[in-house]
Protein backbone atom coordinates (compact mmCIF):
# COMPACT_ATOMS: atom_id res chain seq x y z
CA UNK A 1 0.00 0.00 0.00
CA UNK A 2 1.08 3.68 -0.73
CA UNK A 3 0.67 5.92 1.98
CA UNK A 4 0.88 9.68 0.70
CA UNK A 5 0.64 13.03 2.31
CA UNK A 6 -2.84 15.05 -0.06
CA UNK A 7 0.17 17.85 -0.76
CA UNK A 8 2.33 15.34 -2.64
CA UNK A 9 -1.01 14.07 -4.92
CA UNK A 10 -1.91 17.55 -5.68
CA UNK A 11 1.69 18.11 -6.70
CA UNK A 12 1.43 15.38 -8.98
CA UNK A 13 -1.42 16.46 -10.61
CA UNK A 14 -1.07 19.87 -10.64
CA UNK A 15 2.48 19.04 -13.05
CA UNK A 16 0.71 16.33 -15.07
CA UNK A 17 -1.72 18.87 -16.11
CA UNK A 18 1.34 22.17 -16.25
CA UNK A 19 2.68 19.31 -18.64
CA UNK A 20 -0.03 18.09 -20.86
CA UNK A 21 -0.32 17.16 -23.75
CA UNK A 22 3.30 16.10 -23.15
CA UNK A 23 3.73 13.70 -20.40
CA UNK A 24 5.28 14.87 -17.10
CA UNK A 25 7.61 12.87 -14.77
CA UNK A 26 8.89 13.00 -11.49
CA UNK A 27 9.99 11.16 -8.17
CA UNK A 28 9.23 11.68 -4.55
CA UNK A 29 11.57 11.19 -1.83
CA UNK A 30 12.02 9.79 1.43
CA UNK A 31 14.69 8.91 4.27
CA UNK A 32 16.27 5.68 3.19
CA UNK A 33 14.56 2.42 4.44
CA UNK A 34 11.20 4.63 5.61
CA UNK A 35 9.02 3.56 2.09
CA UNK A 36 7.55 7.03 3.04
CA UNK A 37 7.55 9.68 0.33
CA UNK A 38 8.10 13.30 1.74
CA UNK A 39 10.13 15.34 -1.20
CA UNK A 40 8.39 15.96 -4.05
CA UNK A 41 10.70 16.67 -7.17
CA UNK A 42 9.41 17.36 -10.69
CA UNK A 43 11.80 16.37 -13.40
CA UNK A 44 12.13 17.62 -17.05
CA UNK A 45 10.66 15.22 -19.44
CA UNK A 46 13.37 15.21 -21.87
CA UNK A 47 11.67 13.35 -24.65
CA UNK A 48 8.95 15.93 -24.59
CA UNK A 49 6.64 13.62 -26.02
CA UNK A 50 2.84 12.83 -25.21
CA UNK A 51 3.60 9.24 -25.21
CA UNK A 52 6.93 8.86 -23.64
CA UNK A 53 8.60 10.00 -20.71
CA UNK A 54 12.59 9.80 -20.09
CA UNK A 55 13.61 11.70 -17.20
CA UNK A 56 17.26 14.47 -18.35
CA UNK A 57 20.44 12.84 -17.91
CA UNK A 58 21.80 15.67 -15.86
CA UNK A 59 18.87 16.12 -14.06
CA UNK A 60 19.14 12.52 -13.40
CA UNK A 61 22.54 12.80 -12.38
CA UNK A 62 22.09 16.13 -9.35
CA UNK A 63 19.32 13.72 -8.62
CA UNK A 64 20.92 10.84 -7.32
CA UNK A 65 24.08 13.19 -5.75
CA UNK A 66 21.20 14.96 -3.82
CA UNK A 67 19.68 12.02 -2.64
CA UNK A 68 23.45 10.14 -1.75
CA UNK A 69 24.05 13.62 0.02
CA UNK A 70 20.66 13.89 2.06
CA UNK A 71 20.38 10.07 2.90
CA UNK A 72 17.14 9.75 0.92
CA UNK A 73 15.63 6.94 -1.66
CA UNK A 74 13.16 7.60 -4.41
CA UNK A 75 9.89 6.08 -2.77
CA UNK A 76 7.50 6.74 -5.51
CA UNK A 77 8.79 7.29 -9.42
CA UNK A 78 5.53 9.19 -11.31
CA UNK A 79 4.21 9.82 -14.62
CA UNK A 80 1.05 10.86 -16.34
CA UNK A 81 -0.86 9.56 -19.52
CA UNK A 82 -2.04 12.00 -21.64
CA UNK A 83 -4.72 9.72 -23.82
CA UNK A 84 -4.68 6.21 -21.68
CA UNK A 85 -5.72 5.21 -18.49
CA UNK A 86 -3.05 5.01 -15.50
CA UNK A 87 -1.65 1.73 -16.06
CA UNK A 88 1.91 1.14 -17.04
CA UNK A 89 2.32 0.45 -20.76
CA UNK A 90 5.20 -1.99 -21.77
CA UNK A 91 7.66 0.41 -21.38
CA UNK A 92 6.82 1.33 -18.04
CA UNK A 93 7.30 -2.17 -17.53
CA UNK A 94 10.60 -2.77 -18.52
CA UNK A 95 11.47 0.94 -16.18
CA UNK A 96 9.69 -0.56 -13.28
CA UNK A 97 11.72 -3.84 -13.26
CA UNK A 98 14.94 -1.29 -12.78
CA UNK A 99 13.58 -0.10 -9.50
CA UNK A 100 11.59 -2.53 -8.24
CA UNK A 101 11.41 -1.38 -4.84
CA UNK A 102 9.52 2.11 -5.71
CA UNK A 103 5.70 2.34 -6.02
CA UNK A 104 5.27 3.68 -9.52
CA UNK A 105 2.14 6.39 -9.64
CA UNK A 106 0.17 6.82 -12.70
CA UNK A 107 -2.01 10.11 -13.37
CA UNK A 108 -4.38 10.14 -16.44
CA UNK A 109 -4.76 13.77 -17.77
CA UNK A 110 -7.22 12.47 -20.80
CA UNK A 111 -9.62 13.68 -19.08
CA UNK A 112 -9.60 17.31 -17.52
CA UNK A 113 -12.32 17.13 -15.14
CA UNK A 114 -11.57 14.19 -12.90
CA UNK A 115 -8.70 12.56 -11.74
CA UNK A 116 -7.10 9.29 -12.39
CA UNK A 117 -4.19 8.36 -9.89
CA UNK A 118 -3.00 4.82 -9.44
CA UNK A 119 0.13 3.11 -7.73
CA UNK A 120 1.60 -0.18 -9.05
CA UNK A 121 4.30 -2.29 -7.90
CA UNK A 122 6.39 -3.46 -11.08
CA UNK A 123 8.72 -6.56 -10.42
CA UNK A 124 10.52 -9.15 -13.01
CA UNK A 125 7.41 -7.91 -15.40
CA UNK A 126 4.89 -8.53 -13.48
CA UNK A 127 2.31 -5.78 -12.96
CA UNK A 128 0.63 -5.16 -9.24
CA UNK A 129 -1.76 -2.57 -8.51
CA UNK A 130 -1.71 -1.55 -4.79
CA UNK A 131 -4.42 0.51 -2.57
CA UNK A 132 -3.64 4.37 -2.35
CA UNK A 133 -4.30 5.44 1.15
CA UNK A 134 -3.81 9.56 0.47
CA UNK A 135 -3.82 11.48 4.09
CA UNK A 136 -3.83 15.26 5.65
CA UNK A 137 -0.62 16.39 5.24
CA UNK A 138 0.89 16.89 8.89
CA UNK A 139 0.95 20.34 10.59
CA UNK A 140 5.12 21.21 11.27
CA UNK A 141 5.78 20.76 15.30
CA UNK A 142 5.80 23.64 16.96
CA UNK A 143 8.36 24.78 19.95
CA UNK A 144 6.83 24.79 22.97
CA UNK A 145 6.06 28.52 23.96
CA UNK A 146 7.72 30.37 26.99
Amino acid sequence: MLRIRQDLVDAIVAHARRDHPDEACGVILGPVGSDRPERFKAMLNAARSPTFFEFDSQDLFHLYREVDERDEEIVVIYHSHTATEAYPSRTDIQFGSLSPDSHWVLVSTRDPESVELRSFRIRDGEVEEEPVDVVAATAPESSPSA
